[in-house]
């Protein structure tokens, strides 16, 4: 079986994104339990905000290093080099090893060692004792971007050799790891047991893919030659990726620090908004887009243009097919969502109406989202990665601004605040500026898309645009078919289940909307002609 495991290969980008989201989906679940523990045991509330703002330093270091960048810079770089000359290529996964080891943990003990001063800059309306525990807290995960880092370059070897299934396991310890510090951990060592979760589930990511990078061929060997070719290629492809990772980063950094300035909470109650709006990204945009990097990658290192074109038009209509139904599942049932994951414990009602009313806001971006991806990796595998850092630069800069006057907006009576006080019928609800993280992401992310999709479409050509258009339009016919049928039923189900106070009449209310929404939604597919909708009812045949 363990030998199964670290060597089994996915043949087709379907089938390998369906090993991805599945797992993504494993993954996401336990996301949302180790979300439930946090929320149950902590509420939204000044503990949760220390851990989340602790946790934006690693998680600076590990996104602007690592996140997307290195393997978008080291495959194709590995490709090339691998089928040129296989020695090369493991002498070349060597040497970018322990150029990471190094850098890394260079920088991980110099945030270890200023730690005090950059707390202040994440979270500057902490007082002394918060301050002091975020820095405590972020001195123990300091050891996570290293494991992670080391971790995401055998993640890249795997890929290559499409052995996606020890990857993709690879993140479900990660969330076993926190989880068990929540459960363990914490009742030993009090807050700081979830940073020490941290990095055992970042040494359980690492763990569990040695064996089968060992497997494809990999020995260790102490390569320290920092001015290889093959390095500096890989760096210099880096680069601008890590230029737009810092921005990304820096936009967080930022978000947290106007967080840190509101109402106590506004930093959890953001942060879980987001992870249950990751939840579809993750297992649908990003499991297509992973699966498919390296059959883009392919196409192009072996000419094959027309090849390359297919395949992302397959990717991009399958990614819409799953993404724009579950974003109007989402934004009629966030409530619903919201009390079924994270209402326990300490997390109370009015945390409950900011939360669902931010998840609310973000499922307008889920498909723009999703798709980012995708098209993030069709750059990188004409090895451009300068074109999404521009876009994402600008973008980060349009978001911070935006966030600016949204919270400026939001903090007073007017004609914006009382229509999404309307919209997301929040009733007589205080201090909302949290709102204003969600919205500002909305208007980033699609412009954000819609400049991505056309600067490549002129640079490769017809990215299959009218495929694409006739295939949305039906899905999106389809949903609102969905949609309209699925709140006459969440109405009903209102009428004879129960209310939101009850744990098992919330769960029955989404159930049943889902189900009954879900069979709409095929069966409305099917009858307009959708052919990605009939593809699969033919593979199930």
């Amino acid at each position: 079986m363990f030998d199964f495991i670290f060597s089994a290969k996915s043949k087709t980008i379907t089938l390998s994104a369906v090993i991805l989201a599945v797992s993504s989906t494993a993954s996401a679940f336990l996301g949302i339990l180790r979300d439930r523990l946090l929320a149950g045991n902590f509420g939204a509330g000044p503990e949760l905000d220390i851990y989340f703002a602790a946790f934006r330093i690693p998680n600076f270091v590990y996104g602007i290093l690592i996140t997307g960048g290195l393997i978008a810079a080291f495959l194709p770089v590995f490709s090339e080099t691998f089928e040129e000359d296989e020695e090369e290529g493991w002498e070349l996964v060597n040497n970018l090893l322990n150029f990471l080891v190094f850098s890394l943990s260079f920088l991980s003990l110099f945030l270890f060692i200023f730690a005090p001063h950059v707390v202040r800059i994440v979270a500057p309306g902490f007082d002394g004792q918060q301050a002091e525990l975020t820095v405590l807290l972020t001195r123990i995960m300091m050891l996570s971007p290293i494991l992670l880092g080391i971790s995401n370059l055998f993640s890249g070897v795997l890929k290559y050799f499409d052995q996606f299934l020890t990857y993709a396991l690879a993140p479900i310890l990660y969330n076993l790891g926190i989880i068990f510090g929540i459960i363990f951990l914490v009742p030993l060592y009090g807050l700081p047991g979830l940073a020490y979760g941290v990095v055992l589930g970042a040494l359980a990511h690492m763990a569990i893919q040695f064996p089968a990078i060992k497997k494809a061929g990999f020995q260790y060997e102490p390569i320290f030659n920092f001015s290889g070719e093959k390095l500096k290629k890989i760096i210099y492809l880096i680069i601008p990726r890590m230029i737009g990772q810092a921005s990304i980063q820096i936009n967080l950094v930022i978000i947290t620090a106007i967080a840190s300035t509101l109402a106590a909470g506004s930093l959890s109650i953001f942060n879980f908004a987001d992870h249950l709006q990751a939840f579809p990204v993750r297992v649908i945009g990003v499991s297509f887009a992973v699966a498919a990097f390296p059959r883009f990658s392919k196409d192009l290192a072996n000419g094959e243009k027309e090849r390359f074109l297919e395949d992302f038009s397959n990717s991009f209509r399958k990614i819409i097919l799953a993404i724009i139904p579950v974003s109007f599942l989402i934004f009629m049932l966030r409530g619903q969502i919201v009390r079924i994951v994270l209402g326990t414990g300490r997390f109370d009602w009015t945390d409950t109406r900011l939360t669902a009313a931010s998840l609310g806001i973000f499922s307008f971006s889920l498909f723009a989202n999703a798709l980012i991806h995708l098209l993030i990796r069709a750059y990188f595998s004409f090895q451009d990665t300068k074109t999404p850092v521009i876009i994402s630069t600008v973008g980060v800069l349009i978001n911070v601004a935006l966030s600016l006057a949204f919270v400026f907006f939001l903090s007073y009576e007017n004609f914006f605040r009382e229509g999404l006080v309307q919209f997301l019928n929040l009733g007589s609800l205080q201090n909302i500026e949290v709102l204003a993280f969600p919205t500002a992401f909305l208007f980033t992310t699609v412009g954000q898309l819609v400049a991505l999709y056309f600067i490549l479409e002129r640079r490769v050509g017809d990215l299959r645009r009218k495929e694409i258009l006739n295939s949305a339009i039906r899905i999106i016919a389809s949903s609102l078919i969905m949609a309209f049928v699925g709140l006459i039923t969440l109405r009903l189900a209102l009428l004879f289940v129960g209310d939101l106070d009850d744990f098992l009449s919330v769960f029955l209310q989404a159930s049943i909307t889902v189900s009954v929404s879900g069979i709409t939604y095929v069966l409305a597919a099917l009858a307009m002609g959708s052919p990605e909708m009939w593809a699969i009812v033919k593979k199930i045949r």
